[in-house]
């Protein structure tokens, strides 16, 4: 079984926390102001909202697919992004977060154990690994985190208040 040692599970599962040469995502939605949070630049195609929401959807699917032998595909784009400009309230914008922060850690730990080959294909898929799926969600994320950060410039809010 090809497996991936030491540093390399390690260094995978820190670059799915975003630690590297980019805001990680607790610096991006640090205090991000609630009246801003449903707000788009002109020209911008997307809040902060609607960003910090498909963020979380699409890191929930991919997780869902590498471990759920019965995943069902969403629907693109409709079920990757949220409906509305701004989260209902308070409560769905920590929802979010700590959805965020749940998958997050369980990508982390499917990725950190050593038991699982992170190159062998998944079952369910069509030549997908672990391991590639991995990279995408820290692409994916770093690309979206990106997009809020510069959203946040706009809105005049980055860098965050201490």
């Amino acid at each position: 079984m090809k497996t991936m040692e030491g540093g390399g599970r390690a260094e995978l599962a820190a670059a799915l926390a975003g630690k590297g040469a980019h805001v990680d995502f607790e610096g991006a939605i640090r205090n991000f102001p609630p009246d801003l949070r449903g707000v788009k630049p002109e020209k911008v195609p997307h809040t902060g909202w609607q960003l910090l929401e498909h963020i979380h959807i699409t890191q929930a699917d991919i997780l869902d697919f590498c471990v759920n032998p019965k995943y069902q595909e969403l629907k693109w784009p409709d079920e990757y992004w949220p409906v509305s400009a701004a989260p209902p309230d308070e409560a769905a914008w920590e929802q979010s977060i700590a959805a965020f922060r749940r998958d997050v850690k369980a990508m982390q730990d499917l990725v950190s154990d050593a038991g699982r080959d992170l190159h062998s294909r998944i079952p369910h898929g069509d030549g997908q690994t672990l391991f590639r799926e991995a990279i995408l969600v820290i692409d994916h994320n770093s690309y979206h985190l990106g997009q809020l950060v510069f959203v946040r410039q706009l809105l005049g809010s980055w860098p965050p208040a201490k």
